[in-house]
C-alpha cells in the first residue's frame, strides 16, 4: 500500500510537472495579438541618416494650391558644413521663379519599420542660414499615410550661426510606431523672391524632462460657428498647443488632430471622429470642444445643421463654348490656386466640401480671395460672358456688397508687371438671396483677355459677409 501511494503521488507530481511546462510553452510561443516592439532609436541624421532605410526622402509635388511643387533636388548631403562631426543636412530653398519648383519642401520617412517614441519628448536639431531667414515649417510625424500625428513649428526664425532648436512632443505615448521623423516646407516670402541655403545638423530626439505642456486650443481659440447640411463633413482645425521651454520662454506648435480626445454636445445632430472630422447627421445644433492631456482646449465649433443640401444648377451650356474654372459639369482650366495668397492681408479660410459626387468651393472667415491661372495665363478671347452660381448661406448681411474683378495680366504674364488691366463686376444685395442658389452672369469687357491670371472676389463698402459657396465658376460666349 505504501508503495501505491508513493506511486501516485510521484505520478500526480509529474503530471503537474508536464501541465505546467505545457502551460508555459503556450505561453512563450507569439500569436497574431502579441503586441510588436519597434526600434527607439534616437538618432535622425548625424554624419549621415541614421536607420532611415534606402529610399527615405520624398519632396512635395504640385497640389491645388501650388501646380510646380517644391525643388526635388533642395535636400542634400553636405560633407563639408557641420556643427558636429562631418557631416550635415542641407537645404537650398529655390528662387520664386524656378521652374523646377519655387520652394523647398518634403519629409523623411523611414523605410521600413517605424520607431517607438514613447521615450521622448522633443525632436531637436542644431541649424543655421546662410542669411538671416525664417523658415515656414519644421516638424515630424508626417508620412504621407495616415499623416496622423503631424506636430510642427511654424516661422522658425533661423541666423548665419548655429543655434540648437526644440519642437516638443504632444503626447509620445501615442509614438509607437511612428515613421514620419522629419518634415520641412521653406519659401522666399521674406527675402522678396531670393534663394538661400540652410542647414540642420545632429537631427534626433531626446528626453529632455523640462518641457511642460501648457493651453491648447482649437479653431485658433475661437468660438466658430458654421452652417452646414446632412452627411457634408467638415474638420476641427488651428489646433495648436502651448509648451514652457527649457529656457523658460513659451512656445506654441500645431498638432494633429489626433492628440485630442473630441466631444460632441449632441451626437444626434453630429458626430466627431477622433482625427476631428464632423459628420452631420440630423437638423440641429452640437457643439464640437476637446481636451489635450486631460485638461480642456479653448475655442469650439459649433454645427449647425439645416438639412439637405441642394446642389447648384447643373450647366446645360455646350462644353466647346465654355472655359470652366471650377465646375464638376466641364473639364476645368489648370488653375493655380482657389485660395492661396495675400497672406497675412487676407483672412479667408476654406472648408470647401464635396455632396454626391458634386464639389463645392467654401469661403470662410472672408475678406477677400483670389483665383489664379499663373501656369499657364488663361486666354479667353474666344469668351463674352463669364458666369457664377453663388450661396449665401443662414442670411444676407444687410451691409452686403461684393466685387468681383478680372485681371489680364498682359504680354509678360506677371502679376503688377506695368500691364495689366481689371475688370470689375458689382454684385449687390437685390442679385442674392439667403439659403438659395443664385446666378451671377456679367459680360466680359476687356479689351485685351488673352492673359487672365487672376480672379479677385472681395468684400468693399464694409461689407460683413463672412461665409459662402461657389460652383460653376466658367467663362462661355
Amino acid at each position: 500500500m505504501k508503495s501505491r501511494k508513493f506511486n501516485y503521488l510521484r505520478n500526480s507530481i509529474l503530471l503537474i510537472l508536464v501541465l505546467i511546462t505545457s502551460l508555459n510553452c503556450e505561453l512563450d510561443m507569439p500569436n497574431e495579438n502579441t503586441l510588436a516592439t519597434y526600434p527607439k532609436t534616437a538618432e535622425i541624421f548625424t554624419d549621415a541618416p541614421v536607420g532611415m532605410g534606402s529610399n527615405f526622402y520624398f519632396p512635395y509635388g504640385p497640389d491645388a494650391n501650388n501646380p510646380i511643387g517644391s525643388k526635388f533636388s533642395a535636400w542634400s548631403v553636405d560633407s563639408e558644413v557641420s556643427y558636429k562631426g562631418n557631416a550635415s543636412m542641407r537645404f537650398d530653398v529655390p528662387n520664386a521663379n524656378d521652374p523646377e519648383g519655387n520652394y523647398a519642401g518634403g519629409i523623411l520617412r523611414i523605410d521600413g519599420a517605424g520607431r517607438d517614441l514613447t521615450g521622448y519628448d522633443a525632436l531637436t536639431f542644431w541649424a543655421k542660414a546662410s542669411q538671416g531667414v525664417t523658415v515656414g515649417e519644421i516638424g515630424f510625424g508626417e508620412d504621407f499615410y495616415p499623416n496622423k500625428y503631424i506636430t510642427t513649428m511654424r516661422n522658425v526664425s533661423l541666423g548665419t550661426n548655429w543655434a540648437k532648436y526644440i519642437i516638443p512632443i504632444p503626447d509620445a505615448s501615442k509614438l509607437l510606431n511612428e515613421k514620419g521623423m522629419f518634415r520641412y516646407a521653406a519659401g522666399t516670402q521674406g527675402t522678396n523672391g531670393a534663394g538661400y541655403t540652410f542647414w540642420i545638423d545632429e537631427l534626433k530626439f531626446e528626453k529632455l524632462g523640462t518641457i511642460l505642456p501648457l493651453q491648447a486650443s482649437i479653431m485658433n481659440g475661437n468660438n466658430v460657428v458654421r452652417s452646414t447640411f446632412v452627411g457634408v463633413t467638415t474638420s476641427v482645425t488651428g489646433i495648436i498647443s502651448s509648451f514652457n521651454m527649457p529656457n523658460g520662454s513659451n512656445q506654441s506648435v500645431t498638432i494633429a488632430p489626433a492628440f485630442l480626445n473630441f466631444v460632441s454636445s449632441n451626437p444626434a445632430v453630429a458626430s466627431v471622429s477622433d482625427t476631428g472630422v464632423v459628420t452631420p447627421l440630423s437638423v440641429g445644433t452640437a457643439v464640437i470642444t476637446a481636451t489635450f492631456g486631460g485638461q480642456p482646449t479653448t475655442g469650439s465649433l459649433t454645427i449647425n445643421c439645416t438639412g439637405t443640401f441642394t446642389s447648384a444648377p447643373i450647366p446645360t451650356r455646350n462644353p466647346a463654348n465654355v472655359l470652366s474654372v471650377f465646375s464638376d459639369t466641364y473639364t476645368n482650366v489648370p488653375v493655380s490656386y482657389y485660395n492661396g495668397f495675400w497672406t497675412p492681408g487676407s483672412t479667408t479660410g476654406s472648408a470647401d466640401f464635396s455632396v454626391n459626387g458634386n464639389n463645392v468651393l467654401n469661403y470662410t472667415t472672408f475678406n477677400y480671395v483670389g483665383i489664379a491661372f499663373a501656369n499657364p495665363t488663361l486666354n479667353a478671347t474666344a469668351m463674352t460672358k463669364i458666369h457664377f452660381n453663388m450661396y449665401i448661406p443662414n442670411n444676407v448681411p444687410p451691409n452686403f456688397s461684393f466685387l468681383i474683378s478680372i485681371e489680364d495680366w498682359g504680354p509678360n504674364q506677371i502679376d503688377n508687371g506695368g500691364d495689366d488691366t481689371r475688370q470689375q463686376i458689382f454684385v449687390t444685395a437685390s442679385q442674392v438671396q439667403a439659403n438659395s442658389w443664385v446666378t451671377i452672369e456679367a459680360p466680359l469687357t476687356l479689351v485685351n483677355r488673352n492673359n487672365i491670371g487672376l480672379i479677385i472676389m472681395e468684400n468693399i463698402n464694409g461689407s460683413s459677409l463672412s461665409n459662402f459657396y461657389m460652383d460653376n465658376i466658367y467663362f462661355f460666349n
